[in-house]
């Protein structure tokens, strides 16, 4: 009983703390697929199926890094 009352302000520091480490993998990755559906737009030779999957990709992680952020707002 008083070893969980000794953690119980550790415990509460960490659930207040909405950050992951992973959370900047995700943006890093976010970029590197912008970046990568950048280049395949503005190549001479389009390859459609390259652009195609890039946007999609695009997509789905811009979508987690908005529900990322949100998260680190509430």
């Amino acid at each position: 009983m008083f070893y969980w009352a000794e953690d119980a302000p550790a415990a509460a520091a960490e659930a207040a703390s909405t950050f992951d480490v992973f959370d900047l993998f995700i943006i890093v990755f976010t970029i590197l697929i912008a970046w990568g559906v950048f280049r395949s737009l503005t190549a001479r030779q389009k390859n459609k199926f390259a652009i195609g999957f890039g946007i999609v990709s695009l997509v789905v992680f811009l979508f987690m890094d908005l529900i990322m952020i949100q998260h680190w707002m509430s």
